[in-house]
């Protein structure tokens, strides 16, 4: 970018060094694209600010445009080019009112010449053609009474050859000689056809008429050839003018589809429902990809070239702008559920020493329920928070299937001592509604027991472990249950 301003800051400097009235439309053409380059560079400083204060947590409130030495060159270069021009202009300004006052005087001149009632016909002769030739020398007038000079001209110069009645061989030689130089100027409109510069043709073509407004007159009789003969030649030229402009208007105006093409496609980017990071970054390389399609784009014709480029950059900007706010309000959300994990974390660590096991078990569930309804933090933090959550209940089902192994291995034991001395048991109680009593106790204990399993849902390793400690618990109550079931039907046969 750095390169093609100061390319740009050169060839401006190149043009100043030309005639200041030839090069209009080249510095307009310059500045046009140094500031398009300029308002890049500074929207994306600007939006590099932007992003780098949302990502501190911050709004960026006031900007200002990075000084660019280089613009400042160019400006002062513009500047430079407007007080040449505006001097030429002046100075223009001044010679053609001087130069209207000359022909004025000379038309002066000329109409008493031709009013005259007497006359000297080869002194007002010799003097109409000293003025003729002094009216030859003066530069252009004003262009408001370039018409009415030049009809005033040829006005006094027929009224002088009628009213001093020149003779034919005098006449007929001014006649010759305008009638040469005018056949010329046809041959020099003819020959202009073939530049293929059309712009610099219609220039050349207009300083040939003013040079024709400058010949006298040809013999009358020829007038009307010679100058359908020049006006066929300058039509050709005009003709093809118009078409280069007309073709050069078509440019603009496919130019200005093309924009409205991509307004359109940015308009489709509906983002105010986009609710992911996928969505946005696959929206944000769509309307890079036609950023970069605008740029390749022409200029739209001049009336709408500015209003159609602040909508495109209003679009872009609201895109921006809202993608912002949308990571300003994801990091406020995974902050948040920071706190709650950590909050969680905090909490089981509480719970994890506690030999409460049914209850602490419970209440460990229900914090892993209560971990899985909070949305992601950020990935950074993600793994070491699950790792130390899962760690800290981990370390309380450890802790509670040791336990339980200790209270399995009593209950083997116990059960083996049961088997040898059920009968005797049996006599013991005595009684068969205590064995009810014991057949009932056990199925609470088994239903207990399979409502509790529901709740381990733990992902850890330990958490599975548990669960399948539980399982076996439940089918070693339900043999207990078994062999009491037919312990009673037994006492019923006899």
């Amino acid at each position: 970018m750095e390169n093609d301003k100061q390319a740009l800051i050169d060839e401006l400097k190149s043009l100043l060094e030309q005639n200041v009235t030839e090069i209009k439309d080249q510095v307009e053409n310059l500045k046009n694209q140094f500031y398009r380059q300029y308002h890049e560079e500074q929207a994306a400083l600007k939006k590099a600010a932007e992003e780098l204060a949302a990502a501190a947590g911050e709004e960026l409130k006031e900007w200002q445009p990075k000084m660019d030495e280089l613009e400042n060159q160019f400006r002062e270069l513009l500047n430079e080019y407007k007080a040449k021009r505006a001097e030429v202009t002046k100075q223009v300004e001044a010679e053609l009112q001087q130069n209207l006052l000359r022909k004025e005087n000379i038309l002066s001149q000329m109409k008493e010449m031709a009013q005259a009632q007497t006359a000297d016909v080869m002194d007002n002769l010799k003097k109409m053609r000293e003025l003729q030739a002094e009216w030859k020398t003066i530069g252009a007038v004003p262009p408001t009474k370039t018409q009415e000079i030049w009809k005033q001209y040829n006005l006094y110069q027929e009224q002088f050859y009628d009213l001093v009645k020149i003779n034919i061989e005098l006449r007929d030689l001014d006649f010759k000689k305008n009638l040469e130089m005018k056949t010329l100027l046809i041959e020099a409109a003819q020959k202009l056809q073939e530049n293929p510069n059309i712009v610099e043709a219609s220039r050349a073509l207009q300083q040939l008429h003013d040079e024709w407004a400058e010949i006298g007159p040809v013999a009358r009789e020829l007038r009307d050839e010679l100058w359908n003969q020049f006006k066929e030649a300058s039509s050709i030229i005009n003709k093809k003018h118009q078409a280069y402009f007309d073709a050069l208007h078509e440019k603009e105006n496919e130019n200005l589809r093309n924009k409205q093409a991509i307004i359109e496609q940015l308009k489709a980017i509906n983002f105010a429902e986009f609710k992911s990071n996928k969505q946005w970054e696959k929206a944000t390389q769509a309307i890079q990809q036609l950023q970069d399609e605008w740029r390749k784009i022409g200029f739209a014709p001049k009336k709408q070239n500015q209003s159609i480029y602040e909508e495109f950059r209003g679009i872009v900007e609201a895109f921006f702008k809202a993608k912002t706010a949308y990571y300003k309000s994801m990091r406020e959300e995974l902050g948040e559920n920071l706190k709650k994990k950590r909050s969680l974390i905090e909490r089981a660590e509480a719970l994890k020493a506690s030999d409460a096991w049914q209850e602490t078990s419970e209440a460990l569930i229900e914090l892993q329920k209560e971990w899985k309804t909070i949305g992601p933090v950020a990935r950074k933090y993600s793994d070491d928070l699950w790792k130390k959550f899962t760690d800290t209940c981990d370390e309380f089902f450890n802790a509670k299937r040791e336990a339980n192994k200790v209270s399995r291995d009593a209950y083997q034991q116990k059960k083996a001592e049961a088997k040898e001395r059920w009968s005797k048991r049996v006599e013991e109680i005595g009684d068969r509604g205590k064995l009810i009593k014991m057949y009932e106790n056990l199925q609470q204990e088994i239903k207990t027991a399979e409502n509790n399993i529901l709740f381990f849902s733990g992902k850890s390793k330990s958490a599975n472990q548990l669960v399948n400690d539980m399982q076996k618990k439940i089918e070693g109550l339900k043999a207990q249950l078994n062999e009491l079931e037919q312990k009673i039907n037994a006492l019923d046969a006899e």
